[in-house]
This record gives C-alpha cells, sequence and structure tokens, in this order.
C-alpha cells in the first residue's frame, strides 16, 4: 500500500516536472554541443536525428490516441467551425497587412505572428486534453481539421508575402503535403487496421498509450534543440529577440483564450482552448526555414515553450484538483 502511494505521489511529480524539464534538456543540450568542439563534426547528423527524431514522435503520439477512438468518433462540432474561422481569417488578416509593409522589423514581427496563427494543432494536444479531462475525438478530430486547412491556405497566401519563395500552387500543396500527411494518416490507419482486426493487440497498445505523454517529452526536447539551433544561427540582437519573445507570447495567450471562449461545456473548452493554442512547433520552425525567413523559425521554437510551460501549469491545477 505504501510502495503504491509512493510511486503515484513520484509520476504526480515527474508530470507535474517533465515538461518544463524537456524544455531546459533540450536546450541545454544544443548549448553543450556548442560549448564541445569535438562535436562539431557531428552535427549536421544531430540535427537530422532531432529533425526527423520529432516526426516519428508526432506520428507515435498519434498512433496511440487514434488507437483509443473509433472512426464513428469522429464528428463536426460548433466549436470546430468556430476555432478554424478564428484560425484562418486571423492569419489572413495580418497577411494582409504584411503584404502593404515594405521589409523591416515590422514586417518580420507580423510574419511570426502570421506563422504562429496558421500553424496547425500538434499531435499532442490530444495527450494533454485526456489528462485534463476534455474530448479526445473532438481534439484528434481538430488536428485532422487544421492540417488540411494549412495544406491548402498556406500556400495560397506565402507567395503573396514572400513572392521570391513562389514554387506555384501546387508545387506548395505537394511539398506541405508529404511534411504532414505521413505523420497524420499512416498512424490512424495502422491504429484501425488493428483496431478492428487483432483485438488482443488493440487491447495492448491501449494499455501503452498512458505512456504517450512521456512520449511527448521526447519530442518536446527534440524540438527545443531545434528552436535553439534557429535562435543561434539567426545571428538576431537581443532587442529583436524580445521582440519575437513577445509576439509569440501574445500569440500563444490569445489562441488559447479564444479557444476556451468557444467551447459551450467545461469539457469543450477544454477540448477547444487545445486545440486552437498548442501548435505542432515543429512544423512552424520547418515552415519559417524553407518558405520565409530563418529569423520567423524563431516564433515556432519560442511557443513551444509558453505552451508547455502553460500545459505544465494546467496539469499541476487539474492533479491539485483531484
Amino acid at each position: 500500500m505504501f510502495a503504491a502511494v509512493y510511486m503515484s505521489k513520484a509520476e504526480r511529480v515527474i508530470q507535474d516536472w517533465m515538461l518544463p524539464g524537456a524544455i531546459v534538456l533540450g536546450i541545454g543540450s544544443y548549448l553543450i554541443y556548442l560549448a564541445v568542439p569535438a562535436l562539431r563534426p557531428v552535427g549536421p547528423v544531430l540535427h537530422a536525428v532531432a529533425s526527423e527524431g520529432q516526426r516519428w514522435v508526432i506520428a507515435l503520439l498519434l498512433f496511440f490516441q487514434f488507437v483509443k477512438i473509433s472512426p464513428h468518433d469522429f464528428r463536426l462540432h460548433r466549436w470546430h467551425i468556430v476555432a478554424l474561422l478564428f484560425q484562418e481569417l486571423s492569419f489572413l488578416a495580418v497577411a494582409a497587412v504584411v503584404w502593404f509593409l515594405p521589409a523591416g522589423n515590422l514586417r518580420i514581427l507580423l510574419e511570426c505572428a502570421m506563422l504562429c496563427l496558421v500553424c496547425p494543432t500538434a499531435s499532442a494536444a490530444g495527450v494533454i486534453t485526456d489528462k485534463l479531462g476534455g474530448s479526445l475525438a473532438g481534439t484528434v478530430s481538430y488536428v485532422m481539421l487544421s492540417n488540411v486547412a494549412a495544406t491548402f491556405f498556406i500556400p495560397m497566401v506565402i507567395p503573396l508575402v514572400r513572392p521570391s519563395a513562389d514554387l506555384g500552387f501546387w508545387a506548395y500543396v505537394g511539398h506541405i503535403a508529404l511534411r504532414v500527411f505521413p505523420v497524420l494518416i499512416l498512424p490512424g490507419v495502422v491504429a484501425w487496421i488493428i483496431r478492428y482486426t487483432t483485438h488482443r493487440l488493440q487491447r495492448l497498445m491501449m494499455r501503452l498509450s498512458r505512456y504517450a505523454f512521456y512520449i511527448w517529452g521526447v519530442g518536446l526536447t527534440l524540438a527545443m534543440v531545434l528552436a535553439t539551433r534557429a535562435l543561434v544561427l539567426s545571428g538576431l540582437s537581443w532587442g529583436a529577440v524580445a521582440m519575437i519573445v513577445l509576439v509569440s507570447l501574445a500569440a500563444c495567450a490569445v489562441q488559447f483564450f479564444f479557444g476556451k471562449q468557444t467551447g459551450a461545456s467545461a469539457q469543450e473548452r477544454i477540448s477547444a482552448g487545445q486545440s486552437l493554442g498548442q501548435k505542432n512547433t515543429g512544423f512552424l520552425i520547418w515552415l519559417g526555414y524553407h518558405y520565409m525567413t530563418p529569423v520567423t523559425a524563431i516564433a515556432g521554437g519560442l511557443y513551444a515553450i509558453w505552451q508547455n510551460l502553460f500545459n505544465s501549469w494546467q496539469l499541476y491545477r487539474a492533479g491539485r484538483k483531484s
């Protein structure tokens, strides 16, 4: 009895501090790499491992979420429409302002805001939603919706604000789809094949799904390695970094707040808040590097810090209430 209570308390402490710990570990790992000259030759390999490793973590997280829900659980809710309209219309509004601005710091800051707004929902949103008592099926449904919307909205808008990056609409769609859909569709297909063909394996996977939260800790560590790398290589002044800090923090706060206001019930408020506020920051960093400017990729790393500090606080408060 005593051992069980002790293990329960230890697990709660780990869950309370895992996300901040992953942030510190990711940042610290890259700083150690910079401080040890002997590690420099393996830099490209480490970057590839962090980048591709994060994609595998995203796919695994989605797999464990799909295992727990049936295709029949997917329904379109009112809050899905409201959140998606807010996400895409706010992105279009900021892009319209950027289109009229000359090159400069203000334009870069608004481009950072654009990416924070249009970035699709993170696969880990369902993990946090489930722990907070929200609807897993509702959140995973929005993950699918926001990723599909981003695949088509981004190619329509990015060439207008960054004409030099214009590859043509369908080339953009293809590039983004290849980045998004393998880790979005394949986990669902595999999970539902298991669900309807091998019930014993499905039950085992459902038991293992309780470890999805810890898998997200690994993904967050890798995301912070990439974010720290983006910040170091940007060469920005501390003043410019401070402004991007404020923009990413404001974007995070507004989206969590608006999402929580769209739900009609306590469960929907949790689901909508996580769906709109919790972003796939790895995709945001990739998007900034490839289609905007490397500077905008920094917003993704900073957004990852804000959303996970807020998630840690939510989990801490929920744990104390229970």
